[in-house]
């Protein structure tokens, strides 16, 4: 996930896009190259495994539970890391921050509940489709709706002529996490551009977390206090926030923004291998052929902006 965020919430999309201007010379090294990519892509796989640890985990504390343990956790770690400054700030500032929260929060609690009732694979594909519905619509080159119409055919082809093989709820909470993903992105730019280093991303955690936590011990009450929840809640935060953020980071100082993108449209089908290994979730011939579609499109996207320089992420949010 990306992000959501892992995959689910990860913040990939948005780091890519801010740090699209700080492209690499065609100089770069082979082995820097290699390197970077091999962080990216690590980054992607511990975003998912942490969804399928977090899939796995909801039996014990509720998706709702799980997703505050997260939000709690990574607040934390961010929190005691970054050492935010809170004054100084005015009003807008405070807004921007309070409103990258919330979609945060609301991007990981719709992502949670998706994953509770579909597979992790299918889940992340349509969650992928909000970021490349705002690339799209950003972008607004005609050979963009060819890319629309290949994630269109995927997700008909996931939906089966109604969602007959996936829950309803599920697939209505994905498009949902991926509207609030799209939201995310420009938030997450607009928090860049007004708090230094990674202060924004601690409180606008801390946000999410704080709006997070009478929801999660209303439906889950005391098992959140249990010792076992709270270190694989814990490990959740590490898997999908903590360490594929520093990671991802890192790489993006030495590695062009578009190849970065392009890695992280292989997310579904890391997600996909997730749910295999760790939830023995299997995909039909079709749900697979549905996840490469949208993969193909997201791709599409990234090489179309690619060639025609960087696509711009609106300011105002239109």
């Amino acid at each position: 996930m990306s992000t959501p965020s892992t995959a689910a919430d990860s913040p990939s999309a948005t780091l890519a896009a801010e740090t699209a201007a700080a492209q690499l010379p065609t100089g770069i090294p082979r082995r820097r190259s290699l390197g970077s990519i091999g962080l990216v892509l690590s980054a992607g796989i511990s975003v998912q495994f942490g969804g399928a640890l977090a899939a796995s985990l909801m039996p014990r504390a509720g998706a709702l539970g799980v997703v505050t343990l997260r939000l709690v956790a990574a607040a934390i770690v961010l929190l005691v890391v970054c050492r935010p400054r809170v004054r100084g700030h005015g009003r807008a500032d405070w807004a921007t921050v309070i409103v990258f929260g919330l979609t945060m929060a609301g991007m990981n609690g719709l992502f949670y509940q998706s994953i509770a009732r579909i597979p992790l694979g299918p889940a992340v594909a349509l969650e992928v489709l909000g970021p490349l519905a705002l690339s799209v619509l950003a972008s607004r080159r005609a050979i963009n709706l060819v890319w629309a119409g290949l994630a269109l055919a995927g997700v008909v082809l996931l939906s089966g002529g109604g969602f007959g093989s996936l829950d309803a709820v599920g697939v209505l909470y994905a498009l949902g996490a991926g509207a609030m993903w799209a939201a995310y992105i420009v938030f997450s730019a607009r928090t860049g551009r007004r708090f230094p280093q990674a202060d924004g991303l601690a409180l606008a955690m801390a946000v999410a977390a704080v709006v997070f936590l009478p929801l999660g011990i209303v439906e889950s009450g005391g098992k959140l206090l249990d010792p076992t929840t709270v270190a694989l809640g814990s490990a959740v935060a590490i898997l999908s926030s903590v360490l594929p953020y520093t990671l991802e980071l890192i790489a993006l100082r030495r590695l062009p923004a578009s190849t970065f993108a392009i890695l992280m449209s292989l997310e579904p089908a890391i997600a996909a291998t997730a749910g295999f290994l760790v939830l023995s979730q299997a995909l039909s011939a079709t749900e697979a052929a549905a996840i490469a579609l949208v993969i193909a499109a997201s791709m599409g996207v990234v090489l179309t902006q690619t060639g025609r320089g960087r696509a711009k992420i609106p300011e105002d949010g239109s």
